[in-house]
């Protein structure tokens, strides 16, 4: 199975890009569903987590009050390896099983913190979803309701735009709007193909 691993800035398009792949029949196995999955009231990642930081970071329902704890780890840089340390581990075992079990021609795992994590590793292929940074910033603040300021924390908690770019086998700019961007995806889903054909065709 080829496993192509998704990633890109927050605010740069990755889940539109993934509802493009899903369109075309290929299996997407998102990180960020699955770290939903994991905080789920009662579930162990769920104690650690009020456990290490605190009933006031849940909601009047009980639920994990995700905006409230976002707001910490991207001001606080040992509460961000905190609750790492509770999520990418569980988060990366479930990504690798999951894409064992995916019925497509190549499946794509997306990881917002591919880079950061290591989790180059585990894909076969890297593709960077990028877009400049006024873009991000403006798009952060908008989707989110951000000021500037916390938009640049939160991107400078991550991997910075050379970074991923380095890293990446893939680059698709998402910086003109979503009908460059599907056609880029469907461009790159032919090569995508070709690859797996010929991984498969090298295994028999």
């Amino acid at each position: 199975m080829l496993k192509i691993g998704l990633t890109g800035g927050a605010a740069s398009g990755k889940s539109t890009a993934c509802e493009v792949f899903a369109q075309l029949g290929i299996v997407v196995i998102d990180a960020d569903d699955i770290a939903r999955e994991l905080v789920e009231i009662g579930k162990p990642c769920y104690l650690n987590i009020i456990n290490t930081f605190g009933t006031e970071f849940l909601s009047k329902n009980q639920q994990l009050d995700r905006a409230k704890l976002r707001q910490l780890i991207f001001s606080d840089h040992v509460a961000k390896l905190q609750l790492e340390t509770i999520l990418h581990p569980t988060i990366c075992r479930e990504l690798i099983e999951r894409s064992k079990k995916a019925q497509s021609a190549y499946c794509i795992l997306a990881v917002p913190l591919l880079i950061e994590t290591n989790m180059n590793a585990a894909v076969d292929r890297i593709l960077v979803i990028d877009i400049t940074k006024k873009n991000q910033i403006a798009r952060l603040c908008k989707r989110d309701h951000l000021t500037p300021t916390l938009a640049n924390n939160m991107m400078h908690q991550q991997a910075n735009r050379s970074q991923r770019l380095a890293m990446a086998d893939d680059v698709i700019s998402n910086n003109t709007g979503i009908q460059k961007l599907e056609s880029s995806i469907r461009l790159l889903h032919k090569t995508y193909l070709e690859i797996a054909d010929s991984l498969l065709d090298s295994c028999q």
